[in-house]
């Protein structure tokens, strides 16, 4: 009965402990504000926009905005000291308390430049006259 008690002792602290002690959470944010964020893949909302997150590691970000540039990005979330094997079995597993960790991502977006029509006619009427010459 004596060896008993150690295995009893750990599993009882198992069973006590709560999981994912550390919040995580990014935020994201425009210069201007309102572009559509899409996060991997999926549209997440308008900027600034915050979302919590499971894994540490790249990310893709993509920026939408009527009258900007799309703009792509592979932005890398380091995690911290404590979230990094093995400390994060403890940090996720053990703490008696929870943690936030916080990630804020800031992105200026640059005006669509948009040339004068003058220019596209221009351009187009060269490249049709270019068509016209190749032609055997």
């Amino acid at each position: 009965m004596f060896t008993f008690r150690p295995f009893l002792l750990i599993a009882l602290l198992l069973l006590s402990t709560g999981c994912m002690s550390v919040n995580r959470r990014m935020t994201i944010r425009t210069d201007p504000p309102g572009a559509m964020v899409r996060l991997d893949g999926k549209d997440i909302g308008f900027t600034p926009v915050a979302v919590d997150f499971t894994h540490y590691g790249t990310r893709e970000i993509t920026l939408i905005k009527d009258g900007y540039e799309t703009l792509t990005t592979l932005q890398t979330v380091r995690p911290p000291w404590y979230q990094v094997f093995p400390l994060d079995f403890v940090s996720d597993n053990f703490l008696p308390f929870r943690v936030q960790n916080r990630h804020e991502f800031d992105y200026s977006m640059q005006p669509k430049l948009i040339a004068p029509a003058e220019e596209i006619l221009n351009r187009a009427n060269g490249l049709r006259s270019e068509s016209l010459i190749q032609k055997p």
